[in-house]
């Protein structure tokens, strides 16, 4: 499901509209969602499609509409230090997305039934660390994944402060998710046709909220017909960071507090280069009309009135613009990534400057 916003050129387009309809409602999410890009999780001949909300499925590959992702993420409400269960953890992007919120010192783990979409998901996060500038701009919580059935996790296991499941769960499995969560936690999981949050206030306490319809496919039975015997799930256990990363983590953090405070002596305000934001224009979008036909999902576009009536004043408008701009219009610089400078320029030994940026290639 999906459409509930117009398409983006780009990801900052897509999360500026996801703002714009409500989506995305606050900074923590708007920044996990900015620095991860949609089309990354996308095979390559189909990322034209990356920045539309839709949801997308190719073989066992799947992603939600970015409005849904946006919708769990708010509502799972995430700080800094937290543990995370995500049943049904597919491409990896959300796990992600959490693991930008919940810092080094957070949990995060995947259940996922698929061994192809698991390796998949593997591939996605270690182009994210060796590539992205945007791993250099926050403290991470790596995702751990694990291959098997969410209903059939070890009774033994830890609970969790958040726990996501990206299936539609019947109500006879209500309780088993719920038992999950630790006291204080947070749950959200299409319930019923309704993606709905649950509190758990108390040993034996919740509070219920809807938050929107939704349609998902629904969480896929054990199969014991084999063996006859239930496979258990085992997630990982909560590790204890060796010396070693521990004194990475602390290094870059000091280094990046040094960049902060030699930003802000220069400038006064910690902005090196403010950057340039180009002014939106206001015009109606077309609407994003969603056709569902048996099992396939076709997407077409359909013209308001008024966008003919509109169109000469749109174009006046962008000539007028381009005018405006086109003396002082440069293209802006492309980002630095000022704590990597800032390593590489220590008088280090190269194997521990590597190491410090986590052998990243870019």
């Amino acid at each position: 499901m999906g459409g509930a916003v117009s398409a983006g050129e780009d990801n900052d387009e897509l999360i500026d509209n996801l703002k714009e309809a409500q989506y995305i409602r606050t900074e923590l999410v708007e920044q996990a969602f900015r620095a991860i890009d949609r089309a990354d999780y996308y095979l390559e001949e189909f990322k034209d499609n990356a920045y539309k909300d839709l949801a997308w499925k190719h073989g066992n590959i799947h992603l939600s509409a970015p409005c849904i992702y946006s919708e769990v993420m708010e509502a799972l409400d995430l700080q800094p230090g937290l543990s995370f269960l995500n049943l049904g953890s597919g491409t990896g992007y959300l796990s992600s997305m959490v693991g930008l919120i919940l810092g080094p010192f957070g949990v995060n783990h995947g259940v996922e039934l698929h061994s192809d979409v698991i390796e998949y998901a593997k591939q996605k996060l270690d182009f994210f660390i060796k590539t992205s500038d945007s791993f250099d701009k926050f403290e991470f919580c790596e995702p751990s994944f694990v291959i098997g059935n969410c209903l059939e996790i070890s009774p033994d296991c830890t609970q969790y402060d958040r726990v996501y499941c990206g299936a539609g769960v019947q109500k006879e499995h209500e309780d088993y998710m719920k038992n999950l969560l630790k006291v204080g936690g947070i749950l959200v999981m299409p319930l019923e046709e309704k993606l709905t949050k649950i509190t758990r206030t108390g040993p034996s306490a919740w509070e219920t909220k809807k938050i929107l319809a939704v349609s998902f496919a629904p969480l896929i039975q054990p199969n014991h017909a084999d063996s006859g015997k239930s496979r258990l799930v085992h997630l990982p256990p909560v590790a204890v960071r060796s010396l070693q990363d521990l004194a990475r983590i602390a290094i870059r953090g000091t280094i990046k507090k040094l960049i902060h405070q030699e930003t802000m002596s220069k400038t006064g305000n910690g902005l090196k280069n403010p950057p340039r934001f180009k002014r939106r224009r206001v015009r109606r979008r077309r609407m994003e009309t969603i056709v569902f036909l048996d099992k396939e999902v076709f997407a077409s576009r359909i013209s308001s009135p008024s966008d003919d009536n509109n169109n000469s004043e749109d174009i006046e408008e962008e000539k007028h613009e381009e005018e405006e701009t086109k003396p002082s219009e440069l293209k802006p610089d492309p980002p630095v990534n000022f704590l990597r400078e800032k390593v590489l320029s220590l008088p280090l030994p190269d194997p521990l400057k590597y190491y410090l940026l986590y052998y990243r290639e870019k």
